[in-house]
């Protein structure tokens, strides 16, 4: 799998509304093993590309706050909206302000879809055993090597470009001026 197969999956699944991840994480079930690591290389690589600061700025702006967690589940969003809105959002947030809508956000209001990082693991589970009912800490483990094998690197530090709410209306005052007063999940 190639990032444009990643990109092809990612709009198919659209078609599925409420049963996406159900739908791709049965088709990369049934792919081979190795190709279930590439998506998830590919998800990953994605995943750390946007694990920048002011993209997190963004989204605190957005939802009036945005922890470690609810990062994580912003970009799996963000990635499920498919590769231009996630590429021009990198390039310049503030793109959001116009994009987001009632029609492309998470089931809770918010920009989230936390469901969307599972998709690999629960394939390559699914491939390996049948179910993923059950968590498995050795399968993880395994699929964590495989992608490591592959050169996946964890991005897991950050430099914040901003402090507090008031660098963050200065640095996005489209954004701002939709959600500051009044943000989403609130």
């Amino acid at each position: 799998m190639d990032k444009i197969e990643f990109w092809n999956l990612v709009e198919q699944s659209k078609a599925y509304e409420e049963s996406r991840v159900e739908w791709l994480t049965e088709v990369q079930s049934k792919k081979a093993e190795n190709e279930i690591l590439d998506y998830e290389f590919i998800f990953q690589n994605y995943m750390n590309e946007s694990y920048q600061s002011h993209l997190w700025g963004a989204a605190y702006v957005i939802m009036g706050g945005c922890s470690d967690d609810s990062f994580d589940y912003f970009r799996g969003w963000l990635i499920s909206q498919g590769q231009e809105v996630f590429e021009e959002t990198l390039k310049n947030p503030e793109f959001l302000a116009d994009y987001i809508s009632d029609k492309n956000l998470g089931e809770e209001g918010v920009p989230e879809f936390e469901d969307f990082l599972n998709i690999g693991f629960d394939a390559f589970t699914l491939k390996k055993d049948g179910d993923i009912e059950e968590w498995d800490g050795d399968l993880y483990d395994e699929m964590l090597d495989s992608l490591a094998e592959k050169g996946l690197e964890q991005n897991s530090d950050i430099e914040f470009d901003w402090e507090d709410e008031d660098d963050l209306e200065e640095m996005f005052p489209i954004l701002w001026e939709r959600f500051g007063e009044e943000p989403l999940g609130y």
